[in-house]
């Protein structure tokens, strides 16, 4: 047996012979493979048909270990340890990811933008925001590699170093900031519902934080994501709940009396007030930045390539279904009943009866409590892998001390500053539009290489340069409002 018959044996080679490794442009072999001159001035040709092309590739990426050691290593982290989701699982991550209390804000989105420019934007954003997603799942593997968190995608696509840098700062925007807005959402909407039942205590916000946050230092205990399947499925349920009672009630409620569906305010607060609501409606559409680690979770049937692509895409087609019905039902109808003058929260425009506002408010703290763990769940489980390679292998430690100083973490910023909310619209649109809409069609460019001539090529290019776009403009809007609003915050309040 020679070095090179044992899988270590050939990464060895593979990794010395691709040393400053060039291709040769015009030299291929009699099949057609491309020829590579290693650093030894020799020849190696490269069958594109098999899987020594991504070895090579894996090899001058640095890519080290067997594979028997990737398994053990994913076995050990909770994006990857369990592997028996079903398709309908998928369907309630999905939701719980995607549905965020942030629905209850389409309305004034609305109000912003018009019902012709809302209209446009909303439905444009589902039909993209669908189209990205299906870029994502379907490079979820390569050459019979699996891409379980986004990040290895990225450095499949730009190299090992290069694909960290370009995936894990806007994913890490995304799933941090998004919980600090979960503790807040939570302690505040515990806050509206003590009050509406008839609580007489002065209790602060801060308070309520901490009450709200001691759920999630338990709940930030479950192992991996398959284990978050009930919690999620509650979740999403109340999504969907509350979305419910927000657009029933906004019907029952009736048309306001004057309402006035004309855009409102002078030039520059018009234009600031439409590149906020930009924002608002693209950026509801949050949930691609862990679309990889919920695909990570179904099992690979043997033989079979990218198996997993077909019962994902089933269940984003239930998902989608449910977040249709809350996107368009909520942001019409509240916009339909109040116009231009509905509160930021469509909740805060139906005020009766008391009851119900108040259901709904707890609805809305059990579905940010199921949905801080669906974006921590990522956070945890490169946490875990950086503790593994700095050689702390105690379970223990990595579970309990670092998921709970996550989430002690999460609750002192929500705490200090319970206005971060604003704070992420400008965070957020370096954030959201890169993870859920133009970096899946610059990945998709570099990886699936389709033709210059072709329109899936040029429809890439449109939609990297129109997210850019909204991107900084949503920045823009959400930078005027913060300055708009600056002398109301207050700090532990």
């Amino acid at each position: 047996m020679t070095d090179t018959d044992t899988p270590e044996g050939r990464s060895d080679y593979l990794s010395k012979k691709v040393a400053a490794a060039v291709t040769r442009p015009g030299h291929t072999s009699a099949g057609g493979c491309p020829v590579v001159m290693t650093s030894d001035k020799n020849f190696m040709y490269l069958d594109t048909n098999d899987s020594s092309k991504h070895d090579l590739e894996e090899a001058r990426h640095g890519a080290s270990g067997t594979a028997t050691q990737k398994e053990e290593v994913d076995e050990d982290l909770p994006i990857t340890a369990n592997r028996s989701a079903k398709w309908w699982y998928i369907a309630v991550h999905n939701i719980t990811a995607m549905v965020g209390a942030g629905v209850l804000g389409l309305p004034y989105a609305m109000g912003l933008l018009g019902w012709t420019g809302g209209t446009i934007v909303l439905v444009a954003a589902y039909i993209i925001s669908v189209w990205t997603l299906w870029q994502l799942c379907y490079m979820h593997e390569i050459n019979g590699k699996r891409m379980n968190r986004y990040h290895e995608l990225g450095q499949y696509a730009f190299g090992k170093t290069a694909g960290l840098w370009a995936i894990i700062p806007f994913q890490l925007i995304v799933m941090i900031g998004l919980d600090i807005v979960y503790m807040v959402t939570g302690g505040s909407s515990l806050h509206q519902a003590y009050k509406l039942f008839g609580g007489t205590q002065s209790f602060g916000l801060s308070a309520w934080i901490v009450v709200f946050a001691a759920t999630e230092l338990l709940s930030c205990q479950l192992p991996n994501f398959n284990a978050l399947f009930l919690v999620s499925l509650l979740a999403a349920f109340m999504s969907i709940s509350y979305s419910t009672i927000g657009w029933v009630s906004a019907v029952a409620e009736g048309k306001a009396a004057a309402v006035s569906y004309a855009i409102l305010g002078g030039t520059t607060p018009k234009i600031m007030g439409i590149f906020n609501g930009l924002g608002t409606m693209v950026f509801a559409y949050g949930g691609h930045s862990v679309v990889l680690e919920i695909q990570a979770t179904l099992p690979s049937k043997p033989g079979v390539p990218n198996s997993t692509f077909k019962p994902y895409m089933w269940g984003v087609a239930l998902a989608y279904a449910a977040i249709a019905y809350c996107y368009f039902c909520v942001a019409f109808a509240g916009y339909w009943a109040f116009g231009n003058g509905v509160a930021s929260n469509i909740m805060l425009s139906v005020e009766r009866p008391h009851w119900l506002v108040a259901v709904a408010n707890l609805l809305v703290v059990i579905h940010v409590f199921g949905s801080y763990q669906m974006y921590a769940m990522p956070v945890f489980d490169m946490a875990e892998d950086l503790c593994r390679r700095r050689n702390i292998k105690n379970k223990v430690f990595t579970r309990v001390f670092v998921r709970s100083l996550f989430v002690v973490f999460t609750a002192f910023i929500g705490i200090t500053l319970p206005f971060f909310g604003d704070l992420l619209g400008f965070f957020g649109a370096f954030g959201f539009a890169p993870m859920t809409f133009w970096m899946p069609s610059v990945i998709w460019l570099v990886v699936m290489k389709p033709s210059k001539k072709s329109w899936d090529f040029w429809l890439n290019v449109l939609n990297i340069t129109v997210f850019v776009i909204i991107m900084f403009l949503a920045a823009i809007g959400s930078i005027y409002s913060i300055i708009q609003d600056a002398k109301t915050y207050q700090f532990y309040q």
